[in-house]
């Protein structure tokens, strides 16, 4: 795990660098320890932000995913996840809408408007799908957890397209996906953990500590 951390470390300042090379240096550097993602990793849920970090002229923020067995067909399974609450007014539909969903569904994903992410997998495997189009999105609602504290606006749906790729990713890679990219999960057998680094143009609220961690 610490191995993973330093790994986390330099793809944030990779992904970072073009912003920060032109913005004032920040003051500190940022340490989040092998204890603390472990224990933001036994909550409940599947995505949970660690921290949100300001580091000039944008934010990196931190997260720790963890996905159950995906379901047949391509699902990804939750941990200790309450069901979802009916929504007070419909969600907002987003990307390509359809009648009858494509033949070519790879998967159930996701788009983030402005939020990239880099992947650092830290435990087990699966198949990534990424590329392709979103189908009968609905958008992420503006005070929902995915838009204030996980991705900022995002769109959820089916993936499909003839440039959809999947790849079998296990322990030790690392997956750079830009803002914009539909990208999901299937195959997954057991379980597959993996840190999230997002630097963005300050679509998160910097200063943003997991209430577990927090002293």
């Amino acid at each position: 795990m610490r191995t993973t951390i330093r790994r986390a470390a330099a793809i944030a300042i990779t992904l970072s660098a073009p912003a920060i090379a032109y913005a004032q240096s920040p003051k500190a550097a940022t340490y989040i320890t092998d204890e603390e993602i472990k224990k933001v990793n036994t909550l409940p849920g599947v995505d949970r932000q660690i921290r949100v970090v300001d580091v000039g002229s944008e934010n990196v923020a931190v997260g720790i995913v963890h996905r159950g067995p995906t379901a047949p067909a391509g699902g990804g399974g939750r941990r200790g996840a309450a069901p979802a609450a009916a929504p007070v007014t419909p969600p907002e539909p987003c990307a390509e809408q359809a009648s009858t969903p494509p033949a070519d569904v790879a998967a159930t994903g996701i788009t983030h408007d402005s939020q990239t992410e880099g992947y650092i997998i830290v435990s087990g495997t699966g198949t990534l799908v990424t590329g392709g189009h979103i189908v009968n999105g609905r958008k992420s609602a503006p005070t929902s957890e995915v838009t204030k504290v996980l991705n900022g606006p995002s769109c959820n749906g089916l993936i499909a397209g003839a440039d959809v790729v999947k790849r079998v990713v296990k322990t030790g890679d690392v997956i750079i996906i830009p803002a914009g990219v539909p990208h999901g999960w299937t195959d997954i057998a057991d379980h597959v953990d993996y840190l999230s680094i997002r630097p963005s143009a300050r679509v998160l609220e910097a200063g943003y500590v997991n209430p577990a961690i927090k002293k």
